[in-house]
């Protein structure tokens, strides 16, 4: 009995090994690091061409079928936001979740992030330059195929007018 039960629990946990194994495999097929790099440099160069400055911006917002999108996090967004921008954690970032905020892969996207604030203090505080948000977000939604994105370009004020910046009261 000692035996069969030794035996059974061995195959078990060599079972549970595999198992484990071919889970780990699953996960890593998940990620293409090298992938990422790629799209990252195919969009370089376009990235560059899509940077707007405020006048810009606000002229484009202005006009229909634009969607200003603010990836940072839901507390911060509901600190304060770009006055019409929605929301969208960049974490969440799905097909389904961006066919949901996006109304289709056309539509024009402005984009902005901490760094284009110089208050540095919550909801915007600085982050190092070459992990501003904007850079990953740009990527990410070139990369589910909405390549109508303009990101705002240098660095303002909350409090500068041309803004217009909302204020919430939640607080981080």
């Amino acid at each position: 009995m000692g035996v069969k039960r030794n035996v059974i629990l061995g195959i078990l946990t060599l079972a549970t090994f595999i198992g484990c194994g071919l889970m780990a495999q699953a996960q890593e097929d998940q990620v293409d690091y090298d992938g990422f790099v790629a799209l990252a440099d195919e969009v370089s160069a376009y990235r560059v061409t899509r940077l707007v400055d405020l006048e810009t911006f606000n002229q484009m917002k202005a006009e229909g079928g634009t969607l200003v999108l603010d990836t940072r996090s839901q507390a911060a967004y509901l600190m304060g936001h770009i006055d019409g921008a929605i929301h969208l954690n960049f974490s969440d970032f799905t097909d389904a979740k961006l066919a949901e905020t996006i109304p289709s892969k056309t539509t024009r996207i402005l984009i902005y992030c901490n760094n284009n604030f110089v208050d540095d203090v919550a909801p915007v505080p600085v982050k190092r330059m070459e992990l501003a948000l904007n850079v990953p977000t740009f990527i990410n939604l070139y990369g589910y195929g909405y390549q109508n994105i303009y990101e705002l370009d240098g660095s303002y004020q909350m409090a500068d007018p041309n803004i217009h910046w909302v204020s919430g009261a939640a607080s981080l």
